[in-house]
């Protein structure tokens, strides 16, 4: 029986590790403490690249309870590399129609959205990178967010 359960184990273990996107360099969100997203939350991540010439796709991702308030979002978007000036952008992502309904994957009262910040982006050199995401609205702090996050994958 012992031997079943750690077979067991192995088997589980190895599906769940090939179910993995092999070309996905991170994707990771981060719990905004009491879903209030505010300026000094920045959502960072420092990533090692280790194929520059490869080109990549670049995400933001998001989810926002029922209780957020707007059809929209700004963000800030800054990726670092050592050594080198910092480049940000600011975006606005439409997340409601008009009449309320939200655009996003729903479950219960959460909503989740993938949005492309970079496409087939070349990155300069190998190495260490550093992404932060900043909610950039009008409220501090920004309601009804629960989790911001970043995901990189490299284009096949």
């Amino acid at each position: 029986m012992r031997y079943f359960g750690i077979s067991l184990l192995a088997f589980i273990t190895l599906l769940l590790n090939s179910c993995a996107n092999p070309d996905t360099i991170i994707d990771e969100n981060k719990e905004i403490p009491n879903h209030n997203w505010a300026y000094v939350n920045k959502a960072g991540y420092d990533v090692q690249i280790d194929e520059p010439n490869a080109l990549y796709n670049v995400y933001f991702n998001l989810r926002v309870t029922a209780d957020y308030k707007y059809s929209n979002i700004f963000i800030i978007f800054r990726r670092a590399e050592h050594g080198k000036k910092e480049e940000s952008t600011r975006y606005e992502f439409k997340l409601a129609n008009p009449d309320g309904e939200w655009l996003g994957a729903g479950s219960g009262n959460v909503y989740s959205y993938r949005f492309k910040l970079r496409t087939n982006y070349k990155f300069q050199t190998k190495g260490k990178y550093h992404f932060e995401v900043e909610q950039n609205m009008r409220d501090n702090p920004l309601k009804g967010v629960s989790d911001a996050g970043i995901a990189i994958e490299k284009v096949r």
